[in-house]
């Protein structure tokens, strides 16, 4: 080893050799793997950076799709259509997210207009109660929840996914229960994250996917991870809910 005017080490000899060897090696190896599998694997790129490209067919729903979006409606697939597309099927966890607008992407847009419609007057037609203090209101025939304070709008509306035909979530006044922020189904052997039991087996929790997602689920009212999180902390064993209408295909 010698020491140069500035005092910092350069490395000579031996250890040179094996650096030099090793990367070699490393550059042999990466150009193997990139003829049989994609660079981003190869290198150790993200999923997410590694994305299916956008198709450039245009789903079934495409002008839907469109006209929701504030596209120009034409029903032909676009760069920019099929970004917006992904853009919204990537919000709403819907897979895959390549851009193609199909009857999940139309069905989850279908709910999330509801949901604007719906505005900071989800209670409108004063079906779910205003004299009991804070309570959680779902409504099955738009598949939308919220909380209010009496009259007053304390969080959502947001979008929701209830019971499917025979494991119809259930109608009527209920109240939390039980709280489990990392419950087990042991019956249905899936991770059921924010759990709040209103009903006997039903709760408000979190799933992974869309929301929108047929058939429904087996009686709980599936949430978006962001909204079953502030339920969480919103609510508490002993608070009310009310549950009424009638999911569409019930």
């Amino acid at each position: 080893m010698r020491v140069n005017e500035n005092n910092k080490d350069i490395e000579q000899g031996p250890r040179t050799d094996r650096r030099r060897t090793m990367g070699r090696r490393v550059g042999v190896l990466l150009g193997i793997a990139s003829l049989t599998v994609p660079l981003s694997v190869a290198l150790g790129t993200s999923s997410a950076q590694a994305a299916t490209a956008c198709t450039a067919k245009a789903g079934p729903y495409q002008k839907q799709a469109e006209k929701f979006l504030g596209r120009p409606v034409d029903g032909k697939q676009s760069t920019a259509d099929c970004r917006a597309i992904r853009a919204f099927q990537t919000k709403y966890s819907i897979s895959p997210n390549a851009g193609y607008a199909g009857p999940v992407t139309k069905g989850m847009m279908d709910l999330v207009g509801k949901q604007r419609a719906a505005g900071k007057n989800p209670n409108k037609a004063k079906k779910c109660p205003t004299n009991k203090g804070r309570i959680a209101c779902i409504d099955l025939s738009r598949q939308l929840s919220w909380i209010q304070d009496g009259k007053k709008l304390v969080y959502g509306p947001v979008p929701v996914r209830t019971g499917r035909n025979g494991h119809e979530t259930r109608t009527g006044a209920k109240r939390v229960y039980h709280r489990n922020i990392n419950h087990w189904s042991t019956l249905y052997h899936v991770r059921m994250p924010y759990s709040q039991f209103f009903d006997g087996g039903q709760a408000f929790h979190a799933i992974s996917g869309n929301v929108w997602s047929a058939p429904g689920s087996h009686g709980c009212v599936n949430m978006r991870t962001a909204d079953a999180k502030k339920y969480w902390n919103l609510l508490k064993n002993g608070d009310d809910t009310f549950v009424y209408g009638r999911k569409p295909g019930t």
